[in-house]
């Protein structure tokens, strides 16, 4: 399954996930509104990597 996916798509697919430990980790902590913040970076990180993805068929096609 993992071998569709490029190095790119493995890093940013890394990133996402470890800003949403760490964004549960703030909230934990206590720090509310700093783990909003970095938890609002997931969705932008897949969307990022979805983009680029586009991107790179659109090149192909």
């Amino acid at each position: 399954m993992f071998k569709k996916f490029s190095i790119a798509d493995k890093l940013l697919f890394i990133a996402a996930i470890l800003s949403l430990i760490y964004s549960e980790i703030l909230f934990f902590q206590g720090e509310e509104s700093a783990a909003t913040f970095i938890g609002l970076w997931v969705p932008s990180i897949l969307a990022f990597g979805i983009y680029l993805k586009l991107i790179n068929k659109s090149k192909n096609d």
